[in-house]
């Protein structure tokens, strides 16, 4: 099928400018084609971190929650009825806790991937790192009286009622279980929807750093994500459209939710 894509035209520089890079393209869009038959979505840390008023200090910490729970609410339910409707699988990557061994998806996951890889070769720790460490865990993040709060929370973590597997819908742990399910069923680009964009959808086991090491196209869905931002970012949401921009210079495309469902239900 074909639908509007948005890309960053990240050239050319203009030296006859006081900031040369304001002479970059910037963002336009493009009908671009995607292949029904080597196309998936998946749906990346969509879990549920309790109430407010359950765990303070989580949400202290990490302030898009009520943003990750409004999408979850109003975007995910219409895009993931599209994509069960569609031919395009539908991934589902997981993190910490136990939550999701019980699913068939998950097992099956297990099954394709078989043992994980070594663990990779670790530094050792000195008592100068460990202090550092420390500061960092107390005064950058978390904080040292959020940590209990968000320790609780994590051994009741369970997927967001929206965001649930349903069926065999692939479940994934680790980066090798994703790729053997893209495997599977020949899969060379993922559109990730998530929380968060610059952040676990980038960096953590199953994120696009790590797919597009096995040739995977990794594009997004604006809609569908959110960022982690910060005090000089939090009011326009500025981390997320630096990470959209980054998605669509290092790693595919992004796409708008609406006019990828309008474009799954012409297929059918």
């Amino acid at each position: 099928m074909r639908l509007t894509a948005h890309y960053y035209q990240q050239f050319d520089a203009d030296f006859g400018l006081d900031v040369p890079g304001e002479g970059y393209g910037g963002w336009k869009t493009a009908e671009v084609p995607l292949s029904l038959e080597h196309t998936a979505v998946v749906l990346m840390h969509a879990y549920s971190c309790g109430t407010r008023a359950e765990y303070p200090g989580w949400h202290r910490a990490v302030e898009y929650i009520p943003r990750a729970y409004e999408i979850s609410r109003t975007v995910l339910p219409p895009l993931l009825a599209a994509v069960r409707a569609s031919p395009l699988p539908l991934f589902h990557v997981v993190g910490g806790g136990d939550y999701f061994r019980s699913y068939p998806g998950y097992q099956r996951a297990c099954a394709l991937a078989g043992p994980e890889p070594p663990r990779r070769e670790q530094a050792p720790r000195d008592p100068v790192r460990e202090q550092l460490d420390r500061f960092r865990a107390e005064r950058v993040f978390t904080g040292l009286h959020n940590q209990p709060d968000i320790a609780r929370g994590a051994k009741c973590m369970d997927f967001l009622p929206e965001a649930r597997p349903v069926g065999e819908e692939g479940v994934a742990a680790t980066s090798n279980q994703l790729f053997a399910l893209c495997r599977a069923a020949q899969v060379n680009h993922l559109i990730y929807a998530g929380f968060a964009i610059n952040w676990c959808l980038l960096l953590s086991p199953g994120g696009m750093a790590e797919m597009q090491k096995h040739g995977i196209m990794c594009s997004a869905l604006r809609q569908a994500v959110t960022a982690v931002e910060n005090r000089e970012t939090a009011r326009e949401e500025r981390g997320k459209e630096i990470a959209l921009w980054r998605v669509a210079l290092a790693f595919g495309f992004v796409f708008d939710v609406d006019t990828f469902v309008g474009a799954l239900k012409r297929q059918q």
